[in-house]
């Protein structure tokens, strides 16, 4: 049955070109619920653990079970083939079983993250014209917020008893689960229905909803985890992100079941939770952003408290990995720390750094499957070691729900142009220097503002650094650094000459922060990535202050 609603969809000559992958074919139609959790039951594997989640472990056939329930209950709510169905759930075997159900019965998912507010939410629900939305008991309040910006009625089903908002008593999902069978036949749909809405962080401006096949999710575990991760059943997935972003869905769900492997997932993270967990489940296999690692290397039982023999394998991506974090984190583990670049419109990582050829500070290379430049703005490649724009192409690429100005803006010609700056080296490797909208035109220079911040964290008492331009009479504008310093340090006008000083050394000198201002936190998106955006407005606004 095909979907409905492809309207909303971008014109077709308006889609990326999409590559395909060698010696892989998906049946048509492919349902990511038989392929991730069905297959691995009826070829006996019923026993696996397939999650390790804060309460006990939940085998394959367990799962199997309860997706099957959750997906009975759906359609018992009128849930049917194309219908979005937005989730509001921390990571853990009802997020799990939730989504795989609104894949087996044609549905698609629309995850939020935990930590959204209730207008976040309302865009969300009403841009993706949501028919349920499923929340976790104890995150009611901003979405009973939220409902009265519904610009229709949604009905609300929450996992959890005693939750209830504004609009009265919220449906207890419970009861229609409990009561549902376990036996459920998957929905077969089109090769190219959406399976899910990955809506962006919004750094860079409204949240824009990017779509997924079902082959698009494969594809990824079927070019970056194949090839970059070697997955392997006896394998246990962990780390931080939520699976309500695409780096969490990959690296926490997808990566694992497609191997029959396992998954740790922790419901509230917080660095002892991780690192304990990475002892107790024996997590083989680390997903975390740069910023995570900073902080487990900040912790000081990290060597001698928990035990991390059991990995195999370190990833970071969402934003850059500096060489100075890789070799700080490979030095008490031992175990390589492999960084990438993937993005919620590509659902996930296609240049990666791979095991045993990393070179600190470098992205890495392509993932097997993809075709990526460096490209000027007429999308003509340029020369080995000039920097410009990243384009990409691969078997998965970018459709924006509902956005086909955005689309134009980030498919041209059928590359993906993802807004990043980087070079690429003469051995193919790819080295990131900056988001467009972070170039600094300092006096007739153009500075990378991420280049100064990673000099900068390489100082001992520096934790966080984000670089921005901040606006000058004379030179245009000037790079100011605002930093976020490591516990005990005190911030005085010494450290921050001694902190220009160390950059001056390190790099050209014209690019060394004219100013630096001390904060406790930096503005970020609800992904982790650092909201340069925020910084820069601050920065404008204090300067037109100061001329009126």
């Amino acid at each position: 049955m095909p979907q409905p609603n492809r309207h909303h969809l971008p014109p077709a000559d308006l889609w990326p070109t999409r590559l395909p992958i060698a010696d892989v074919e998906y049946p048509n139609p492919v349902n990511l619920a038989t392929v991730l959790l069905d297959r691995h039951v009826e070829s006996g594997g019923a026993a696996r653990t397939a999650i390790h989640a804060d309460d006990g472990r939940v085998t394959y056939g367990e799962l199997q079970r309860l997706t099957n329930r959750v997906g009975n209950a759906l359609q018992r709510l009128g849930i049917g083939p194309g219908d979005r169905v937005a989730m509001r759930l921390m990571n853990g075997p009802r997020f799990v079983a939730t989504w795989l159900a609104i894949q087996k019965i044609g549905a698609i998912g629309v995850s939020t993250m935990p930590m959204l507010r209730a207008r976040e939410l309302a865009y969300i629900v009403n841009d993706s014209e949501a028919a349920l939305v499923v929340c976790q008991h104890d995150l009611i309040d901003e979405l009973a917020r939220a409902q009265s910006s519904f610009q229709r009625p949604v009905p609300i089903v929450t996992w959890g008893r005693g939750a209830s908002n504004d609009a009265g008593p919220a449906k207890a999902f419970e009861d229609v689960i409990t009561t549902a069978s376990d036996e459920l036949a998957p929905v077969q749909g089109s090769d190219d229905d959406v399976a899910l809405i990955a809506y962006t962080s919004g750094s860079t401006g409204v949240p824009k909803g990017a779509t997924h096949t079902a082959s698009d999710v494969l594809a990824s575990a079927d070019c970056y985890a194949r090839h970059i991760l070697d997955p392997r059943p006896d394998d246990v997935f962990g780390g931080h992100p939520t699976l309500a972003f695409t780096f969490g869905l990959g690296g926490l769900l997808v990566f694992p079941f497609r191997a029959g492997a396992a998954t740790s997932l922790i419901g509230r993270f917080t660095v002892d939770a991780l690192l304990a967990r990475i002892a107790a489940d024996r997590i083989t296999v680390l997903f975390c952003a740069a910023t995570t690692y900073r902080l487990l290397l900040q912790h000081p039982g990290l060597e001698h408290s928990y035990d991390l023999s059991s990995l195999r394998l370190c990833v970071s991506a969402g934003e850059p990995l500096p060489a100075s974090v890789y070799e700080e984190w490979r030095r008490p583990t031992r175990v390589e720390l492999l960084d990438g670049i993937g993005s919620t419109e590509m659902f996930h990582i296609f240049i990666s750094s791979r095991a045993g050829a990393v070179r600190p500070g470098s992205t890495g290379t392509i993932v097997p499957g993809y075709d990526a430049r460096i490209v000027d703005d007429d999308l003509r490649e340029v020369p080995r070691g000039t920097p410009g724009l990243l384009a990409v192409r691969g078997p998965t690429g970018c459709r924006y729900w509902r956005k086909p100005e955005r689309q134009r803006e980030y498919v041209r010609g059928g590359w993906n142009v993802t807004g990043d700056i980087y070079r690429q080296d003469e051995d193919g490797y790819f080295w990131y220097q900056c988001r467009t909208d972070d170039l600094i035109i300092c006096g007739g220079y153009n500075i990378a503002g991420p280049e100064i911040e990673n000099v900068l964290i390489e100082h001992a008492a520096v934790l966080e650094a984000a670089v921005v331009a901040s606006p000058d009479p004379v030179r245009g504008a000037v790079p100011k650094a605002f930093i976020v310093l490591k516990d005990g340090v005190i911030a005085s006008d010494v450290l921050a000459a001694e902190l220009q000083d160390h950059v001056k050394r390190e790099l050209a000198p014209y690019k060394y922060p004219r100013e630096i201002e001390f904060v406790t936190e930096l503005p970020r998106t609800e992904t982790g990535k650092i909201r340069r955006a925020v910084l820069r407005e601050r920065e404008a606004q204090r300067a037109a202050r100061s001329t009126a």
